[in-house]
């Protein structure tokens, strides 16, 4: 790119900023940040008050705690406590917009999931379109905290986890992908869009909770890692919930439902869920393409279609998929 050029695109953009009320060196001029740099943060950064409000462990009691001893999962290995209450206190860590490294994490995600090169306001409409529920994100974080947005940079910042990323996010914003059922003579549409980054907060915080009743500690026992295990575990839930979502052409009306399975798959089998995943990232022949997955037993059996609140659906925290 000749001279001229470059610096008639540094024009624009800078004339675009301005625009977008961009200018100078707010958050949206700053440059990306990766993964391991906002783990290096928050590694140093005083965090003794959000460590006051981690439950450490699921507590049990009476037959279930003897169970649980006898039974149960291994316990985690002294030397990965520290890693494992580090990722509990970034759960209770708020978005702080006084913080650059904050503001550059939910930047680089905007700019990820948009593949822009500009950044955008703090607040506004715009997060709404990325799947946050208002113009705030940092209200959707209740439950989950900067843990849940260090789980979306680390999937939009990872070289292998990206091209997964945007096509669940084009899913998400696939407003026009229909499908059309004769009953009767209602038509009905069904579309498959959904809210991204609520169904991220969701799926962080059933990782959140998996962490918190030991059933990770074999698998970080085995790699000698706790926020690795829990980047891929987030990952492969979401790789599970997509294909679920996308080829059994579910809707927001069976979030609830999906959720709720998803937890007890992430729970009971992180082992088979984090196979799934491996076998996408090496291409295998099973998960090219994002293989369609075997229908439900019953072969023509219709789809019910039930609404989220008639589920009872209990995940941890206050933020819901809507």
């Amino acid at each position: 790119i000749s001279a001229e050029l470059r610096q008639a695109q540094e024009e624009w953009e800078a004339v675009e900023e301005i625009r977008s009320g961009l200018g100078g060196t707010s958050a949206g001029a700053a440059p990306p940040i990766s993964f391991n740099e906002a783990l290096q943060y928050f590694q140093t950064a005083d965090l003794s008050e959000c460590r006051k409000k981690v439950r450490a462990t699921v507590r049990r009691q009476g037959l279930a705690a003897l169970v649980h001893f006898l039974f149960g999962p291994p316990r985690l290995q002294p030397q990965l406590q520290g890693e494992r209450e580090l990722a509990l206190a970034m759960a209770q860590c708020g978005l702080d917009d006084n913080e650059s490294v904050h503001m550059r994490i939910l930047q680089t995600i905007y700019k990820k999931l948009t593949r822009s090169r500009l950044g955008c306001p703090r607040y506004g409409a715009h997060w709404e379109e990325l799947g946050f529920q208002g113009a705030d994100p940092g209200t959707d974080l209740r439950g989950t905290g900067m843990l849940g947005l260090m789980q979306m940079l680390y999937f939009v910042m990872d070289s292998q986890m990206l091209p997964l990323a945007q096509e669940i996010f084009k899913l998400s914003q696939h407003e026009t992908q229909a499908r059309f059922f004769q009953l009767s003579l209602i038509t009905l549409i069904l579309l498959q869009n959904f809210p991204f980054c609520i169904m991220s907060v969701n799926i962080t915080r059933i990782v959140i909770q998996a962490l918190r009743e030991e059933r990770l500690s074999r698998e970080c026992n085995r790699r000698q890692q706790v926020i690795a295990v829990l980047n891929d575990l987030y990952a492969a839930a979401f790789l599970q919930l997509y294909r679920v979502w996308k080829w059994q052409h579910k809707t927001v009306a069976d979030s609830g439902f999906l959720l709720k399975e998803l937890e007890l798959s992430t729970k009971r089998k992180p082992k088979q869920l984090l196979k799934s995943l491996a076998a996408y990232v090496n291409r295998s022949p099973v998960a090219d393409g994002l293989q369609q997955p075997s229908p439900p037993s019953g072969g023509d059996e219709e789809i019910n279609f039930t609404g989220v609140c008639d589920l009872q659906v209990e995940l941890e925290g206050e933020a819901r998929l809507i």
